[in-house]
């Protein structure tokens, strides 16, 4: 074998001028794809790693582009200009404020208007999220849109499972919209009860390995939790539909958090619903369907805008508005999030409120599901710690909360981490409330973890090959965590 690979060789390097072909092969291949990377603007740090990678190893490396490299998606938009959202629709606070400054971000970044609800019931881990949910379900008369990054074929899985055919043999029309990645173990099978009963089914994102001309989208997930009944009821947040987060099964189960929206502002959920539908399903059905049969407008005293971004969109909606809340803080930002492997913007907003006498504080988990995502995120202490935050790390459970309050008025929580993925690669969903009640629950729940949660010191282990070492390197992936 290995003289058959020597003769191969000798033969390839004895044709005429090859090295002068393979030369050129490559400063083809360099300006081709090298010029088309360059054209996306990217960060150039970002840029140069990519172009000197696809360098040294052009077939790994393009292999390594095809999968993990930067890729911007085209599909069709339902969300309204700006130009056309009436003002006085919106549910604006005013026109200078701090509140009135991120509506107007959040409509210009998303083309979502701010809304309002009726109410909005924090929903603490798994066992309240999903009895409420299924309470839900079962009182739904028109139709179910369901869309998830985990559905495990577990208890809770087929529990949910059990309510959407029960409902969808009654006639309501059942829609289910499941990552392809995240939720890989639910197999034709346990969906086949669904489809019998009439319901409704896609894949957000199906793997595409076999064909090596179109990109795989792998590293590109709809990361978005969303439920919307009779158009009425809305629920979002950061519980997936599994056994780890049920704590009415698991000791264990993760910490975390849910929203149960009542008003306006589900109309806006349903938005999201429907775009991530049709670009699924390649069908825009749906869309005429629901224009012919909207609920009543139900204005509501909570002042509430919901913020989608994803990889559709340049404008990095959830990035902007949490860097863009830290920075109106006049007294407190308190971060909870099961992955902390901030931007660089995100980082400085911080930083500096801290630096500006804020009270800040950030809790992530003791250990995340993921050791390298743990190691990076303590590779950001020290800046943190220097520049006067408090950072906690909560166990023995996994804390897989994603929330932010700002003062005693904002509150900012969805499915997106404090992270690179977040904020650029995956679809994302979080909902911005200007409320007091709400930020004081958000607050009360804080300050109870606490309690799980020791401070972060100084004088904690930082030898170099437990802890420095393995942070610094951990933190070199920190564009893809």
């Amino acid at each position: 074998m290995f003289d058959t690979l020597q003769d191969a060789w000798r033969a390839f390097t004895g044709i005429p001028y090859i090295h002068l072909y393979v030369s050129a092969v490559w400063i083809a291949y360099m300006i081709g794809l090298g010029g088309w990377i360059v054209l996306q603007k990217r960060e150039p740090v970002a840029t140069l790693s990519w172009l000197l990678g696809l360098a040294a190893l052009p077939v790994v490396g393009l292999l390594v582009y095809q999968v993990f490299g930067p890729q911007k998606i085209k599909r069709h938009r339902l969300r309204r200009s700006r130009s056309r959202m009436p003002r006085e629709a919106a549910g604006l606070p005013g026109d200078h404020d701090e509140a009135a400054e991120l509506a107007r971000l959040g409509a210009a970044s998303t083309g979502l208007p701010p809304s309002t609800a009726q109410s909005v019931q924090l929903l603490v881990d798994g066992a309240a999220k999903y009895a409420s949910l299924l309470e839900a379900i079962a009182s739904a008369r028109e139709h179910i849109h369901v869309e998830y990054y985990i559905c495990q074929p577990d208890s809770t899985g087929n529990a949910l499972l059990e309510a959407l055919v029960e409902r969808a043999r009654a006639g309501v029309k059942v829609r289910l919209l499941l990552d392809a990645v995240g939720s890989a173990k639910a197999t034709k099978r346990f969906f086949a009860p669904l489809l019998a009963a009439g319901g409704e089914f896609a894949w957000f994102h199906p793997a595409r390995f076999g064909r090596i001309w179109t990109r795989t989208w792998i590293n590109m997930r709809t990361h978005r939790k969303i439920v919307v009944i009779d158009g009425r009821i809305g629920f979002t947040g950061g519980i997936n539909i599994t056994d780890d987060e049920n704590d009415r099964l698991r000791d264990d189960a993760y910490r975390d958090l849910h929203l149960r929206i009542e008003g306006d502002a589900v109309r806006l959920l349903q938005v999201v619903f429907v775009e991530d539908w049709m670009y699924a399903t390649r069908s825009r059905a749906l869309l005429g369907e629901l224009s012919r049969d909207l609920p009543e407008r139900r204005p509501g005293p909570v002042l509430a805008q919901a913020l989608p971004s994803g990889p559709d969109s340049s404008w990095e909606s959830i990035h902007r508005l949490h860097v863009s809340a830290i920075h109106v803080a006049r007294e407190r930002v308190w971060l909870m999030t099961p992955y902390f492997v901030p931007t660089e913007a995100a980082l400085m907003s911080l930083t500096s409120a801290a630096l500006g006498g804020l009270d800040v504080r950030v809790m992530v988990p003791a250990r995340s599901d993921s050791l390298l995502v743990t190691l990076a995120a303590r590779s950001y202490f020290d800046d943190l710690l220097a520049a006067g935050v408090k950072v906690y790390e909560y166990g023995p459970r996994l804390l897989h909360t994603k929330a932010l309050l700002v003062d005693d008025d904002f509150a900012l929580i969805g499915s997106a981490n404090f992270d690179n993925r977040s904020f650029r690669l995956n679809f994302e969903l979080s909902m911005l409330f200007h409320d007091a009640a709400i930020a004081a629950e958000l607050a009360a729940l804080f300050e109870h973890d606490l309690g799980q949660a020791p401070r972060v010191r100084d004088d904690r282990d930082r030898s170099l090959l437990r802890a420095r070492l393995p942070e610094a390197l951990a933190r070199l992936c920190a564009p893809l965590l």
